[in-house]
């Protein structure tokens, strides 16, 4: 169990997974283009930037779009079954830290801040990432396909993650890597750290800006939260 954080802190940490924790986008970007050509399309950079955060039944339909396919139910469901199986397999060995991902997490751990992953990729997937990040560093972990449809850029998942922290999410901090997992954040109400990977992520006023994680500890997670 973790120390309650202090007065002037976080109440807790909420830590986004893919291209914040773990360069895991270019494992997705394997499965996704091998999965366009599947379908009898091809997939352009420009397109998979936008997907960049998104869940698995929007990822599928943007896919089926580019191939000329109908986007129905079924087709949707069947390309995410595709998708699911490829990247179980690129997941399933040990997965490339984010530049001081692994500490950061550590040194929250270490200040005692509840913690939870707050992750668009579903439960199946992050249950095999985590055998690389490790299950310790989180108190609960909200998966993408645990929030009854409402996935990020929509605040549910942040708002569930601090209700089962028992935390109040304006007094807490999201760690975030990408526009959908920036708006879904700052909706919620917590303030934002936004380190960019693959995209650029807009500005807004309660999100703060590194280039990495490098650092970041207890208490510049407080004086980050004294600025917004």
């Amino acid at each position: 169990m973790t120390a309650p954080s202090s007065p002037d802190g976080p109440a807790a940490v909420f830590w986004d997974m893919d291209g914040t924790l773990v360069d895991s986008e270019k494992l997705w970007d394997v499965a996704l283009y091998e999965c366009a050509e599947m379908l009898g399309g091809t997939l352009s950079e420009r397109t998979r930037l936008t997907l960049v955060g998104s869940n698995m039944d929007a990822t599928s339909a943007v896919l089926l779009e580019v191939a000329g396919r109908p986007v129905t139910a079924e087709a949707v469901a069947e390309t995410g079954e595709w998708i699911r199986r490829r990247t179980a397999r690129l997941f399933d060995g040990a997965l490339p830290w984010r530049p001081g991902a692994r500490e950061a997490l550590g040194a929250v751990r270490a200040a005692g801040l509840p913690s939870a992953l707050v992750t668009s990729t579903e439960r199946v997937l992050t249950e095999l990432a985590l055998n690389s990040i490790g299950r310790e560093f989180f108190d609960v972990t909200v998966c993408g396909d645990e929030v009854g449809g409402e996935n990020k850029p929509l605040p549910r998942p942040y708002l569930q993650a601090a209700e089962l922290l028992g935390v109040a999410p304006e007094r807490s901090v999201a760690v975030e890597d990408s526009p959908p997992g920036a708006e879904s954040a700052e909706r919620a109400g917590c303030a934002v750290l936004v380190v960019p990977n693959d995209v650029e992520v807009p500005g807004g006023p309660r999100r703060v800006f590194r280039s990495s994680l490098v650092g970041v500890d207890g208490p510049a997670l407080a004086a980050l939260l004294a600025q917004v």
